[in-house]
Parts: structure tokens; C-alpha cells; sequence
């Protein structure tokens, strides 16, 4: 039996890619699940794996969301690749609203009540580029190591109330964000999605190949399970972050 049994979920960017990994392994699990997102399509999905969908931009305000949550999984996030110098500000500041000030609003929304419980778990889906960088990726590589940061401070808040706060740092995931990307540097870079993947994106990765969501997942439930794990950052990266 898993320590989500019985317990309440949330997850956010739950409609596809990992956080719909997330939401169907925690399910799976017995957990009550809360699946966010701001594609209308998730309340069906939701539907289909048992849980509950909640149509929502995650740059608003989060009050609508339950507060009554015990395992909170921080998955939404976008990516726009650019030059700092065109790097439009203002898509700069929407990306690090959603990927870090929601994830920041989100926890003080359920703090209260895993406090009160005794136990809570904090997951908040990192990425390889919340450990290092890559040119082009000023705003998501900011959130992410923004996001890094304010896990450890959870950690530290949360340990005397039973609480853990950890990040899992994954490379590239084979996810719809992630299949977009090949097929827009193949179509840049004159060469096949194949080539993209081995020449550019797992250039850095010992494993040539890209992670599945459910790789993912299974990282979550894991940090969820052990009580004594908290304030790191839980790298499933294929060896990237070991160069």
C-alpha cells in the first residue's frame, strides 16, 4: 500500500505529459486525485481515471482550487526559446508567473491544511534545467531554478509539521511540449527528428534516449513514499547532470 492511499491529490498541468502520468500513477495508488489544467479537455480525462477536473489558469488567482490537499504536485510549465535580447518581457514574466509564483501560491493554498494533518508531500517537477542551463531558455531555466530554491525553503518550513518538499529534476521528456520542439528544430535545422534528438537535445545525456512520463511518475510516488527524503532535488536526467 502506498502512503497517497486514501490521501487527496493535486496536480497541475494534469491534461497531457507528465502531469496525466502523475495524476493516473497517484490514482492507481488510491489517491483522490485533482487534475488542473487550462485545456477544457482535462474534465474528461479527469472523468476517465477517477478523479476531479478543474479548468484553470494558473496565473490567476488559485482560491477556486480545494485547499484540502495532501500531496501537491507542481507540474504546470510552457517553454519559449529565444535571445535574451528578444526574449519578449512580458512572455518572460507569464513564464516564471506559471512555473514558480503559481507553484508559490499553490503550496501556501494546502500548507494550512497538511499542517494541520500532520503530513503532507510537496513535488514540484523541476527539469535538468533547474540544475543547469542552455542558451535560448532565459525564463523557463529562471523558474526552474527559482522552483529548486523554493522547495528547499518548503523543506525546511515544513519538516516539524510532517511535511516533505522535493523537486524531480527530469531531461527531456517524451511529452507533447517536447515532440513539438523536435519538430520545429527539424524544420529550423534542415535535418530529420531523429537527428534532433541524438544531436541536440540527449547531446548531454549519457542515456540516448528520451525519458517516458511515467519514468516521472514513478519518481513522484517514490518521494512520496519515504518521509525522511526532502529539500533535494531528485535527478532523472539519463546522466546529464553527472558531467
Amino acid at each position: 500500500m502506498s502512503s497517497v492511499t486514501g490521501h487527496t491529490a493535486l496536480v497541475t498541468g494534469a491534461a497531457s505529459g507528465i502531469g496525466l502520468a502523475c495524476a493516473r500513477a497517484l490514482s492507481e495508488a488510491g489517491a483522490k486525485v485533482h487534475l488542473v489544467d487550462l485545456d477544457p479537455g482535462v474534465r474528461d480525462i479527469a472523468s476517465e481515471i477517477g478523479g476531479v477536473g478543474h479548468v484553470l489558469d494558473l496565473t490567476e488567482p488559485v482560491d477556486a482550487l480545494p485547499a484540502e490537499v495532501d500531496v501537491l504536485v507542481n507540474n504546470a510549465g510552457v517553454q519559449h526559446v529565444a535571445p535574451i535580447h528578444e526574449f519578449p518581457a512580458e512572455r518572460f514574466s507569464a513564464m516564471v508567473e506559471l512555473m514558480l509564483g503559481a507553484a508559490f501560491r499553490l503550496t501556501r493554498h494546502v500548507l494550512p491544511h497538511m499542517y494541520s494533518r500532520g503530513w503532507g508531500r510537496l513535488v514540484h517537477i523541476s527539469s535538468v534545467h533547474g540544475l543547469r542551463a542552455s542558451a535560448f531558455k532565459s525564463a523557463y531555466v529562471a523558474a526552474k531554478h527559482g522552483l529548486e530554491g523554493f522547495s528547499k525553503v518548503a523543506a525546511l518550513e515544513g519538516a516539524p509539521h510532517g511535511v516533505t518538499s522535493n523537486c524531480v529534476a527530469p531531461g527531456y521528456v517524451r511529452t507533447p511540449l517536447v515532440e513539438k520542439q523536435i519538430a520545429d528544430q527539424a524544420r529550423v535545422h534542415g535535418i530529420s527528428e531523429d537527428d534532433v534528438s541524438s544531436q541536440i537535445l540527449l547531446q548531454r545525456s549519457a542515456i540516448k534516449r528520451l525519458i517516458e512520463p511515467s519514468e516521472v511518475a514513478d519518481a513522484v510516488l517514490w518521494l512520496c513514499d519515504n518521509s525522511f527524503v526532502t529539500g533535494t532535488s531528485l535527478a532523472v536526467d539519463g546522466g546529464w547532470t553527472a558531467q
